[in-house]
């Protein structure tokens, strides 16, 4: 899989690339990561404007953006734009994203990109009802999810009964050494052998905090 990441400050992008799951899954040759700056397409290092109608901040031109699409753009790409209009992101949209072969990321920054760029995209992805200074941050969040279900990454049982996975049903607790700690142990199933009971626990504690969270939000 190739993803790139179109972006003003690719400098974002070197401590994703240089730790943990990501650094091996480079390593690999699971995945290739490439960086395009819109500057570099533009005239006079010029990527931004005033909004035509007026409004506050600065709006990212729609050329720089569809040149710099245009420039690493094949038949196997699909182009998301990192936006709080687009869809929220799931697990599901990363298992669909894995599969992909070339993956484009655009990211806003100041006021936005101009309105032409759904032209030029096949879809928006938000990863929350809240706004953070650019796309950067939001970019390496789904390009993680999706990295870490590419073949061979990491251990498919890793992955399979985690949170999520399981339509929207959160992962069970878990737990690990020490038995007992500040007086607070682990479940007694969980230390039983009996894997008929653990697995009826397992999920049963799943669906349990599942509706936890959920009245916690409501």
């Amino acid at each position: 899989m190739k993803i790139t990441f179109i972006s003003l400050f690719p400098d974002y992008y070197k401590g994703f690339k240089e730790h943990s799951i990501i650094k091996n899954a480079i390593k690999k040759k699971s995945v290739i990561i490439e960086e395009i700056n819109p500057r570099d397409f533009s005239e006079k290092n010029q990527v931004d404007d005033t909004m035509y109608g007026g409004g506050a901040g600065m709006l990212l031109m729609i050329e720089p953006i569809v040149k710099a699409i245009n420039s690493v753009k094949q038949d196997n790409s699909y182009i998301v734009l990192m936006g709080p209009r687009g869809k929220s992101y799931k697990q599901a949209k990363a298992k669909k994203l894995s599969k992909i072969e070339h993956l484009i990321l655009i990211c806003g920054h100041y006021e936005g990109v101009d309105a032409r760029i759904k032209y030029y995209i096949d879809e928006e992805i938000s990863i929350g009802d809240f706004i953070i200074t650019g796309g950067e941050l939001a970019s390496m969040v789904v390009a993680d999810s999706i990295i870490r279900l590419l073949p061979g990454v990491i251990k498919e049982e890793s992955y399979i009964n985690e949170s999520f996975t399981d339509k929207d049903i959160l992962e069970c607790d878990q737990y690990t050494k020490p038995l007992i700690f500040d007086g607070h142990e682990v479940p007694k199933v969980l230390v039983s052998g009996n894997h008929e009971k653990i697995n009826k626990w397992k999920r049963q504690n799943s669906i349990d905090k599942t509706i936890e969270v959920e009245l916690k939000k409501g």
